[in-house]
């Protein structure tokens, strides 16, 4: 049997469900993509506010009971010294990248849930090595060029029924809001919702 891991990039997805104004269930979208395989491990990159609030740490503790590997950064302020905004960042590129990578003896499919660009390269690498790459995302938050160095890509919208947390909504781009919402950079990580 095929030996799957599973790489979220939780910045990421937490921009696309704002975007589709519908959560995801992540115990629901760990069974799904176990289901291509022997899952050999999920895991999942999100930066944390310091000091850590309780939302969040019920957050990463519920990923971790999942049965998550959960990889945290800290969360940096960072104010813009010409307009006096400030912005919360945190980049785990390289701690995914750093477990993409030292973990190919592991399994034969990585599945990366991301759409940034940033993971062309490595997607590139793993694939030289022999390793299967699907990436899932949706097309709007998806560069070209990851697409087009996965085996196979998956738009999110596409298997909502099957990893949709139902009845928790979050406030889409497209309805008016009420406070302002920051879209996440590549190299910004905000806190997902619990």
């Amino acid at each position: 049997m095929e030996r799957v891991a599973l790489f979220i990039d939780g910045a990421n997805v937490y921009a696309a469900a704002k975007r589709l104004g519908w959560n995801f269930d992540h115990r629901k979208i760990l069974e799904y993509f176990a289901e291509k395989g022997r899952l050999y491990n999920a895991f999942y990159y999100t930066a944390v506010p310091y000091p850590m609030d309780d939302k969040q740490k019920r957050f990463i503790d519920a990923l971790t009971y999942m049965g998550y590997t959960v990889r945290t950064k800290p969360l940096r302020e960072i104010t813009d010294s010409e307009t006096g905004e400030t912005h919360r960042r945190a980049n785990l590129d390289i701690e995914i990248v750093t477990d993409l990578l030292a973990t190919t003896d592991l399994y034969d499919t990585a599945i990366l849930l991301t759409g940034d660009g940033d993971f062309e390269r490595p997607c590139e690498v793993l694939r030289f090595k022999g390793k299967r790459v699907i990436v899932a995302s949706i097309p709007e938050m998806t560069s070209y060029e990851l697409r087009n160095a996965a085996d196979e890509y998956i738009d999110l919208k596409d298997i909502r029924s099957s990893v949709e947390r139902p009845g928790y909504r979050l406030p889409s781009e497209m309805r008016t809001e009420t406070k302002p919402y920051y879209m996440p950079s590549s190299d910004s990580d905000d806190s997902e919702e619990f």
